[in-house]
């Protein structure tokens, strides 16, 4: 896998226009680019169809969580729509998870969302939940294995110990990243492009630091001679 293909770029925008004058400013560079829940709210189903008929490729970020029979549904129409890869929350339960990967069957890719970035051990404990945040993404993460999935989102943080723990196969996306220069914004468990690479990410995230830019290409082209 080339560099170029590891990069995800965030389309985090309220309207069709401003999400697809990005797509045409970076598919020279970007071929993966993310939907979440902001443009998919927004534009419906159609905008995944609009980025594929720019001859790129879609991460649906909707995180499914929901009882089983809820979710396959939704897998079942989300894979129809010819997303390359799309997510559900590992805490929605083993069940929950193999039914989404069996309506998805071989369309797309099922991954797993494991602990926000955005949550740290803090936020967690204001919620009733005492835990270490790496062992149990590593608890999230071996649960969405078992169920059958491709692989799960995580910080970089954990990204070592997943491809240690779980192996070579097992796909990893981490979100919040952030280039050297850029700040942090509201993500707590961030890391460099560079520094995911190198604990086993096979996708980074990246969003606001190329999307905001002045100049988005250059920016999405500094993040790539980032990597090497």
């Amino acid at each position: 896998m080339k560099h170029h293909n590891k990069l995800i770029v965030a389309l985090d925008f309220e309207n069709k226009y401003k999400a697809l004058q990005s797509v045409d400013h970076l598919r020279s560079d970007v071929k993966l680019f993310k939907v979440g829940l902001e443009l998919f709210s927004a534009c419906g189903p159609e905008i995944v169809a609009d980025i594929i008929e720019k001859g790129c490729g879609v991460f649906l970020d909707l995180k499914f969580h929901d009882i089983p029979n809820t979710v396959e549904k939704a897998a079942r129409a989300v894979s129809g729509l010819g997303a390359l890869i799309f997510n559900v929350h590992a805490l929605g339960g083993l069940e929950m998870m193999k039914r989404a990967k069996g309506a998805a069957g071989d369309r797309s890719k099922v991954i797993a969302v494991t602990i926000l970035t955005s949550t740290d051990e803090n936020a967690l404990k204001k919620c009733g939940i005492n835990v270490n945040i790496e062992d149990e993404v590593i608890n999230l993460a071996a649960l969405a294995k078992e169920a059958g999935l491709d692989g799960v989102v995580a910080s970089a943080k954990e990204a070592a110990r997943i491809r240690k723990e779980l192996g070579k196969d097992f796909l990893i996306v981490v979100p919040g990243i952030r280039p050297v220069s850029a700040a942090t914004d509201d993500q707590k468990r961030v890391a460099t492009p560079l520094e995911a690479i190198a604990a086993g990410a096979d996708y980074i995230v990246v969003g606001r630091p190329i999307t905001a830019a002045p100049d988005p290409a250059q920016a999405a082209r500094n993040i790539l001679k980032e990597l090497g």
